[in-house]
């Protein structure tokens, strides 16, 4: 795994210039006072995990030699240390997949990346035990990573194994909206996998919400959206508006920006009002 220092003056040689003789490092040059600078930090402290890298951050403003030394003059300023020598990098903050690109082109392999790409091959070809193992492993190499805890408790749902995506979604952040969301909502599909391990079908409403509860676990989110919108415009008060709420899940799981999602909220809106 990769790792995040602080250096100085006193221990750039140690922690920046010998290390660069084996692998590449990252020097970030900052200041506290920077925004960009606080926006980008977190990025690249995640990425080196990942990537497997030594991320050097030095604050300008406590080692003004060393920004002197190597002429930096705007923040954030990312240099790469190799064989003993600082090269450029970028200036300025850069978005997350254009940061992934950099650091491919410094050679660096995303772990992470090859570790899903191995789930992918293991799926291909039904081997459940193996992707199964795989998740488990990735999860305890990056225990932060929402979307990772998101593609894997969507792979224990798929494999009727509740309770594991239970776990994994327990403690997903919901710092960020759509991680949020998409969270909330596969966590309402675990309750409904498990309310239609013992489905009630006592009237032709209930037999509509099971199909429905069925086509939408198994992921035919168009036929499902159509029978919970025909459920809200029978009964609303049906199972405590229990169709309305499901057709929120489906838009979650798909985003704001699916045609279905956009199609199908028009015609919730109707039905409702």
């Amino acid at each position: 795994m990769g790792k995040s220092v602080v250096v100085s003056q006193q221990t750039f040689e140690a922690e920046v210039l010998l290390p660069s003789f084996e692998q590449p490092v990252l020097i970030d040059f900052f200041a506290q006072w920077c925004g960009p600078c606080q926006m980008l930090k977190p990025l690249l402290e995640k990425l080196s995990q990942e990537y497997n890298f030594t991320l050097a951050k030095v604050d300008i403003d406590q080692n003004p030699e060393l920004a002197q030394v190597h002429r930096v003059e705007g923040v954030p300023d990312v240099r790469v240390a190799v064989q003993g020598k600082l090269q450029p990098g970028f200036v300025g903050m850069l978005p997350e997949p254009q940061l992934r690109e950099f650091l491919s082109g410094l050679n660096f392999q995303s772990a992470l990346e090859s570790g899903l790409a191995a789930i992918a091959r293991a799926q291909s070809t039904e081997d459940w035990n193996t992707a199964g193992t795989l998740f488990s492993q990735l999860l305890t190499d990056y225990p932060d990573n929402p979307n990772l805890k998101l593609e894997a408790a969507q792979f224990f749902l798929n494999r009727d194994r509740l309770s594991d995506a239970e776990a994994v979604l327990a403690d997903v952040s919901t710092h960020a909206k759509e991680v949020g969301q998409k969270a909330d909502a596969m966590r309402s599909l675990v309750k409904l996998h498990r309310e239609m391990q013992t489905p009630v079908l006592d009237s032709e409403l209930d037999r509509i919400y099971a199909d429905a509860a069925n086509r939408t676990l198994v992921g035919d989110y168009e036929t499902a959206l159509q029978e919970w919108l025909g459920l809200v415009q029978r009964d609303r008060k049906y199972r405590d508006d229990a169709a309305r709420k499901a057709m929120l899940v489906i838009f979650a799981l798909l985003g704001d920006e699916h045609a279905l999602t956009m199609a199908y909220r028009r015609k919730l809106m109707s039905a409702l009002y």
